[in-house]
């Protein structure tokens, strides 16, 4: 009975969770979709706790309360600023728990081994699983716990540094200890060859070894991935997290932990490569911290920033037919959305076209722009993606840049040896003015310098970028 409800509970979870996944493609779905993934979680909780191996109430109910008591008043205070980092500080959280099950996985295999027949004959639960397994399969749960710590540990200390740049507190630039690559492959090659010699029987020192290893090319793959790149970082932690779930759920017999670490592992492989399409990186290259780096010294920037006041903007702003506001993190530093949101609704009202152009790397985390704007109820027909509205500039009256920087840098295409050479950007400087929102002269969260902010069609809007839009409102009309 326990596992007929158990086996069809997690079979309903997995098809919510998939569901969920497929609803958050779109805007639209995208609320509906969350609370498909809500209660496909109360839902694999529930059959987990009611299923073989119960017990523990007590323990279950205080580590349950307590962690829904810290996510809620986590979730409370998290400004949408701050997601980024909370998302990778999630997925350390995922790595380091596949470390520990891994170890408990290691150490409770060896007290099962232990025993004498009779012995095993009357346990329950997880060690009851371990009992009867073959010396074959022995072999397999090894290789599974292996990958599974390996595999938790490189996200933990991964994720750990990707929290530290998103929230400033490390450097954002790559950085990388000499020998560089050298360094994360041999530290590879050896868990690889540990791995061999924990199957064989070589002893805890292995696995023990390897997880020191795993932490070391976690902390140093990603430290030496540039600030530019975060947003594909987070997304790879993520894929990170969802294959060593995958690797514990096959450890512990979880059927629905196998189902729910491939489809986030396989959904974060596939974001991180398309957005790494978007940025006309490759894949490989990206992973190993080949971006955020120069081949040669970078083309100098000419000219000067010429400063406009609110006046100057409401002006051509009631003379232009046509606006595309590109939002990017400096948006979301201000809270700005919901000017961003009344500005739109005011030249929209006045009969102008006003759309809004989203880079697939915009912000610090995907999709964080299409939140912020949704959070603002900006309706979803004008948001378009990068590939939609980038050969509509020329014909653009207006372009309103909101704190980016990397995805309208024309360095891109101008200049081959900036850390961003090749990457597709928004193409705002063709339109015929373009206006940015900006707190000041600095070069941004990348540290690259943006020859658009010294174009002559260009004009700097300085100050934060809320205030900046809410002296525009009053005079729009």
């Amino acid at each position: 009975m326990e596992y007929g409800f158990t086996t069809a509970a997690y079979v309903v979870a997995a098809v919510l969770f998939i569901l969920s996944l497929g609803g958050l493609s779109g805007q639209e779905s995208a609320k509906r979709a969350v609370w498909y993934g809500i209660v496909g979680m109360g839902l694999a909780v529930a059959a987990t706790l009611y299923g073989p191996g119960k017990g523990n109430w007590l323990l279950s109910a205080v580590m349950i309360g307590a962690g829904g008591a810290i996510g809620w008043v986590v979730a409370k205070r998290v400004q949408m600023t701050e997601m980024p980092q909370l998302v990778a500080a999630m997925h350390s959280l995922v790595g380091l728990a596949a470390v520990f099950i891994g170890f408990n996985a290691h150490i409770e295999l060896g007290r099962v081994l232990a025993m004498d027949e009779a012995s095993r004959a009357s346990l329950e639960g997880f060690a009851a699983v371990l009992a009867h397994k073959t010396a074959v399969e022995q072999v397999i749960l090894k290789v599974e716990v292996f990958l599974g710590v390996f595999i938790g540990a490189v996200t933990f200390t991964g994720s750990v540094v990707a929290f530290g740049k998103l929230a400033g507190r490390v450097d954002g630039k790559a950085k990388k200890l000499p020998g560089g690559h050298v360094l994360n492959a041999g530290a590879a090659l050896i868990s690889l060859a540990l791995l061999f010699m924990y199957v064989g029987g070589s002893g805890a020192w292995t696995i023990v070894l390897m997880t020191l290893l795993a932490f070391f090319i976690g902390y140093h793959l990603i430290m030496g991935i540039g600030g530019a790149d975060m947003p594909v970082v987070v997304s790879m932690l993520n894929s990170y997290s969802g294959w060593a779930a995958a690797a514990i759920g096959f450890s512990l017999s979880n059927d629905l932990l196998i189902v729910v670490g491939a489809l986030v592992g396989s959904s974060g492989a596939i974001l991180s490569y398309i957005m790494c399409k978007a940025m006309n990186r490759s894949f490989i290259s990206v992973i190993l911290g080949g971006f955020g780096t120069t081949t040669g010294p970078q083309m100098e920037v000419t000219g000067e920033q010429i400063a406009i006041d609110a006046e100057g903007v409401a002006n051509a702003l009631n003379d232009a037919d046509s606006v595309i506001i590109v939002p990017g993190y400096g948006m979301a530093v201000a809270q700005a959305q919901q000017s961003v949101s009344e500005l739109t609704r005011k030249l929209r009202a006045a009969g102008k076209e006003v759309r809004f152009a989203i880079h697939p790397v915009a912000g610090r985390l995907p999709g964080h722009m299409n939140v912020l704007l949704a959070e603002a109820k900006v309706p979803y027909d004008i948001v378009l993606e990068m590939d939609e509205i980038n050969e509509d500039f020329p014909s653009t009256d207006v372009a309103i840049v909101i704190g980016s920087n990397d995805i309208v840098n024309p360095a891109a295409q101008e200049d081959p040896n900036s850390p961003i050479a090749g990457m597709p950007v928004l193409e705002v400087w063709k339109a015929k003015q373009v206006f940015v929102s900006k707190r000041g002269q600095g070069t941004g969260y990348s540290g690259i310098e943006n020859p658009l902010f010294y174009k002559e069609n260009t004009r700097m809007f300085y100050g934060d970028a809320k205030k900046s839009i809410d002296s525009l409102l009053p005079m729009i009309r």
